[in-house]
């Protein structure tokens, strides 16, 4: 059975080429008839509950195989009509006897109409919503790609995401290619349909013409009627369905879904076309039909007016404890815990204008938290911190269309965008050639613009880069965290890595902590590794490294140079690309002025350089990072281990986030390549 079931489209297929040589009795034909319709209806219907034209991806080739199915049966009910004088079977004799009505001109005047429509408005409508779909999808395809690879490169989707993405794309364009292709069979299936009935009746009347003229009038005119309807009904539901699929891109659940949504999410508009309607009594249309039909669109429109929960300005973005009622402020600072409460400050903080609230609401359809949620999943498994929760209202002192993010009470970036809108980045190397509000990505500091969404498909073929509202934010925030993800990192943070550590090796962590390891010395050389972007998912190694070293180094600077050597691993992979890492070195002359100004103290040591000299490295360092940065996305600096902290600290005065490495921090497989030497 189940061989059967895996074979039973290419039977269909094969049976379906038979039926154009194979005769086929009245009985049979009727069947086949009534499968066609039957399969016809089946279609329509599905496309009609699918969300998305992918749902439904095996539809091109469905498509051929029941307009092969239709042409076969027009075939043989030809065959029939023209041998049996016009006996085709009950189906069609009952469609043409129904058409035609007794009135043989009115009849096939109503078959031609049908005829027409189903060729020249829906055949011809869907075939060319199917092109433009298809040209469409296949030029935003670079662009989308673009998009995707920005979200995963951000942090906002993981590998496995981005492929699917990147797979979805190529499923999209290879259906719309191939619908574009399938939508030529409805045309010529009408096209045909009509020849085969203009050779039935002509061939009836040719054949008959031996008998009375009426007479063969009738039955072949009954006959040709019902055989082109049978052909014409299934071959207009089919046409449906395909101006259905082509034209469900912006879908996002099945038709009746969207029907009862969208159309009578606007209560107003029906009771404004009821009193629009009652208008045409004045013209004189029939009181009774257009009172009945004027009440019911009324009664509706009000009951769904009353039906929707009224929105309330100001409402918080997250949901919050019950909270008694309070008389006044003063009765409810009279409680000192209530003050209390003031001091408290959040990790991180958002603040929203009114215009973005429904972006970050969910009651709105706003999907920020989710993606906050999926950026805190790729931040832990990238970095081995976890991003404390966000907490996020709305403010009146914020511009409508600005964003504010605050660590620890104090605000670190401000943002705007714009809802409506799309962020584009224009193509590297090509023409900016869109009109829009002139901005700057805040996350990058790209020069971009604000383009609205009727110009989206034209960005999209010039090669722009097209970024939602809400991703801006998103990635702007992600940025910020990646920034400052060491001063969310807090000793209660560290006690929780340990935590976790301990499900896993508790021997380590009870033999390392809190001797030799105390808590604040791991909790600051963990800080100092996440200043440089150095991930911290290996606490197990940076444990057992400050074991070997805190006893006889208290020097937390030091310290973390002997962990970032223990995690070369880590740093390698993360700053070397195909195996390869392209630097510019440090001469030889400066690490020694640097090693001879080291002055040691206590509870470390610091950088004692005249200025001057200060001055001649920073502008060497300037201008050989400058020359490279066609080459390299990220310049990195190479010194020897005794000088790159040092070095490192002397060039975050000047060039904060300048990747400075050290050549015990590179693993011995990866290949080395000089850009460049900073000298004096």
């Amino acid at each position: 059975m189940k061989r059967i079931a895996n074979n039973i489209v290419s039977v269909f297929v094969i049976v379906v080429i038979a039926l154009l040589i194979v005769p086929l009795p009245p009985a049979v034909l009727d069947f086949m008839f009534v499968l066609n319709l039957m399969l016809s209806l089946v279609i329509l219907m599905m496309t009609m509950y699918i969300k998305e034209p992918l749902e439904f991806s095996i539809y091109p080739s469905l498509l051929l195989i029941t307009t092969l199915f239709r042409l076969a049966l027009n075939v043989r009910s030809t065959f029939n009509i023209l041998t049996n004088q016009g006996d085709a079977g009950q189906v069609i004799k009952t469609f043409g006897e129904f058409v035609i009505g007794g009135n043989l001109i009115v009849g096939l005047v109503i078959f031609l109409i049908i005829v027409l429509v189903q060729f020249i408005v829906i055949t011809k409508g869907s075939e060319r919503v199917a092109e433009v779909s298809a040209r469409f999808t296949l030029d935003a395809m670079p662009g989308k790609q673009m998009a995707i690879d920005a979200d995963l490169s951000s942090g906002l989707i993981d590998e496995a995401e981005a492929r699917k993405r990147r797979s979805k794309i190529q499923r999209e364009a290879d259906f719309f290619g191939a619908m574009d292709g399938a939508s030529k069979f409805v045309k010529g299936d009408a096209i045909i349909s009509i020849i085969i009935t203009l050779i039935n009746l002509i061939g009836g009347l040719i054949i008959g013409s031996m008998t009375g003229v009426e007479d063969v009038m009738t039955t072949y005119s009954i006959a040709t009627v019902g055989d082109g309807l049978m052909s014409q009904i299934p071959a207009l539901l089919i046409s449906v369905a395909t101006g259905m699929v082509v034209t469900r891109s912006a879908s996002e659940s099945n038709l009746a879904e969207e029907v009862k949504n969208q159309f009578l999410s606007q209560p107003r508009v029906l009771m404004i076309a009821s009193g629009a309607m009652l208008a045409t009594i004045l013209i004189g249309f029939p009181p009774l039909q257009v009172l009945t039909v004027s009440a019911v669109m009324m009664t509706a429109g009000i009951l769904l007016q009353r039906k929707a929960a009224p929105v309330t300005e100001g409402a918080p973005l997250a949901e919050e404890l019950p909270q008694e009622e309070i008389t006044s402020e003063a009765e409810y600072y009279k409680n000192i815990d209530n003050v209390y409460n003031l001091l408290n400050v959040e990790q991180i903080e958002m603040e929203f204008g009114y215009s973005l609230i429904p972006l970050v609401d969910e009651k709105s359809g706003g999907n920020f938290i989710d993606r906050v949620v999926m950026f805190r999943k790729q931040f832990a498994q990238e970095m081995g911190v976890v991003v404390p929760s966000v907490r996020l209202k709305d403010s009146g002192q914020l511009n409508p269309n600005q964003y504010d993010v605050k660590f620890k009470g104090e605000t670190v970036a401000i943002g705007d965008v714009l809802v409506d809108h799309y962020l584009a980045l224009p193509p590297e190397g090509g023409e900016d050639s869109i009109e829009g509000i002139e901005t700057v990505e805040p996350a990058f500091g790209i020069p971009a613009k604000w383009i609205s969404e009727d110009k989206r498909i034209q960005a999209e073929l010039a090669g722009y880069t097209l970024i939602d509202p809400t991703s801006v934010i998103i990635t702007h925030l992600s940025e910020i965290i990646r920034t400052h993800a060491y001063e969310l990192l807090s000793r209660q943070e560290v006690g929780n890595m340990l935590t976790n550590l301990k499900k896993v090796n508790e021997n380590i962590v009870n033999d390392t902590v809190p001797n030799p390891v105390a808590v604040s010395e791991l909790q600051k050389v963990l800080c100092a590794l996440l200043r440089e972007g150095v991930p911290v998912r290996d606490l197990e190694t940076i444990l057992e490294t400050m074991a070997d070293y805190c006893p006889v180094v208290k020097d937390i600077d030091m310290l973390t140079e002997y962990v970032r050597q223990a995690l070369r691993r880590t740093i390698s992979h993360k700053f070397a690309e195909a195996g390869q890492m392209k630097v510019i070195s440090l001469d030889a002359e400066i690490e020694n002025r640097i090693m001879g100004a080291v002055k040691k103290v206590d509870n470390g040591s610091y950088l004692a350089l005249e200025p001057d000299v200060i001055q001649k490295i920073v502008t060497a360092a300037k201008n050989e990072m400058d020359k490279i940065r066609d080459l390299v996305s990220v310049p990195i600096i190479l010194t020897s281990p005794i000088v790159r902290i040092y070095f490192k600290k002397l060039m975050d005065q000047f060039f904060p986030g300048t990747v400075v490495l050290s050549f015990n921090e590179i693993e011995n497989d990866i290949q080395v390549q000089a850009l460049g030497n900073i000298t004096i």
